[in-house]
């Protein structure tokens, strides 16, 4: 198995040891480290600042988000990307949700699988730098219908590094995952548990049955893992450490009705856990959806606790879709965990 780590997005300013856990993933041998992108940093900058620091890593973006550049802009930035890093881009893309999209970036929401399929085509197209780029979809057209009428086809200046760069999606619910597994190279998990593997094992053979799939499971890159790694001898202690993290995904992170990551926990068994946290959540009382988390839901997605507890639990990860086991962890616990994986 592969083994991944991720620098996140940031909050109030860049997270602590970022340019450590870069240089540290690169040195231990470490396949890949991602970043990310919610509604204040930005995915692409902080992976090219601190990947200048690294030789043989691969740079992968969870997410880049679809509404935040047109596709044409994604794909020039990639290429950027590939030829300064010498073909270690993976470009991880996504939906984001329509609190961000609609409230951040006033974009439009709605078919966000039509959307996708759309982004990530014309994303191909123009890295294959085959011919000029055309394109008309429902929510893309190239060149644009209308408005002055004076566009034409154009096809890159820059010769790509790669023809093709490995696309991932980021997904969680069953159709927008068989949708990674029909036209993805990857699939960016979030909140995986090893307790739905059944679950998304038969949302990626769907998208793989589809006419046209590009992969097989044997060489799709599935890349997911616990949401923290925490050795600790008091397992409380560490299941503190994540419940502000869970209950801001699960309570806040969207709308009542329309929260993916709500949903995820509520496929997991914990339909009155997730409402209560979201009620509390809405109402603005984020201690209470904090204090609302239980620790059951903690270790359903985390590896937390003494190391012989997580070195017996993390067997069950490794029995998954999983392809690539992301680590999320203080960079001095790397090398230990990665001798477990490969042990």
């Amino acid at each position: 198995m592969r083994i991944a780590v991720t620098a996140g997005y940031w909050s109030a300013g860049p997270p602590p040891g970022a340019a450590e856990l870069f240089v540290t993933a690169d040195r231990l041998g470490i396949d890949q480290v991602w970043t990310a992108e919610a509604y204040g940093s930005d995915a692409w900058t902080p992976l090219a600042w601190w990947g200048s620091r690294t030789e043989h890593i691969k740079l992968g973006t969870a997410v880049s988000q679809l509404s935040a550049r047109p596709p044409v802009t994604l794909a020039m930035t990639a290429m950027t990307m590939d030829h300064l890093t010498q073909g270690r881009v993976l470009l991880g893309v996504g939906t984001s949700n329509p609190q961000v999209v609609e409230g951040w970036y006033g974009q439009p929401y709605p078919r966000p699988l039509e959307r996708t399929r759309e982004y990530i085509d014309i994303l191909r197209r123009v890295i294959a730098r085959a011919e000029p780029v055309e394109y008309d979809g429902k929510h893309y057209q190239l060149p644009l219908r209308g408005g002055a009428g004076l566009g034409k086809p154009l096809r890159s200046i820059l010769h790509p590094y790669r023809t093709e760069i490995p696309v991932y999606l980021g997904a969680e619910g069953p159709k927008n995952v068989a949708l990674a597994a029909e036209i993805a190279d990857g699939w960016n998990v979030i909140f995986f548990s090893p307790t739905m593997n059944d679950f998304y094992a038969a949302a990626l053979a769907e998208g793989f049955a589809r006419p046209g799939a590009r992969h097989t499971a044997e060489t799709f890159d599935v890349v997911g893992g616990p949401m923290a790694i925490i050795p600790d001898d008091d397992i409380e202690r560490a299941a503190d450490r994540l419940r502000p993290t869970l209950a801001l995904y699960i309570g806040g992170m969207g709308a009542r009705g329309v929260n993916f990551h709500n949903e995820v926990f509520v496929r997991m068994g914990y339909e009155a856990a997730a409402k209560k946290i979201q009620d509390h959540y809405l109402v603005g009382d984020k201690k209470s959806a904090i204090a609302a988390v239980p620790t059951a839901m903690v270790q359903d997605v985390a590896l937390i606790g003494p190391w012989g507890k997580i070195a017996e639990e993390i067997g069950a990860w490794r029995d998954t879709v999983l392809t690539t086991f992301s680590v999320q962890s203080d960079p001095r616990h790397f090398e230990r965990i990665a001798e477990l994986l490969r042990s």
